[in-house]
């Protein structure tokens, strides 16, 4: 696991956050909701990736094909 993947996960959420504040300040909550589940799902897509990979690895190491 590389320590960069950690840091784009944290860029996204504080680019998440400081839309949905924007939003939020101008009255646009609908679509700040909108932006956090896409947030959310960016993150999570980029999780089920690098556990799928872990899964891969453990079966590798373990030879179980």
């Amino acid at each position: 696991m590389d320590i960069s993947i950690l840091f784009k996960i944290a860029a996204v959420g504080i680019i998440v956050t400081v839309i949905c504040q924007v939003l939020k300040k101008s009255d646009r909550d609908d679509i700040a909701t909108v932006v956090s589940l896409v947030g959310l799902v960016i993150v999570l897509t980029v999780v089920i990736s690098m556990i799928v990979d872990l899964f891969g690895q453990i079966k590798e190491l373990f030879e179980l094909f």
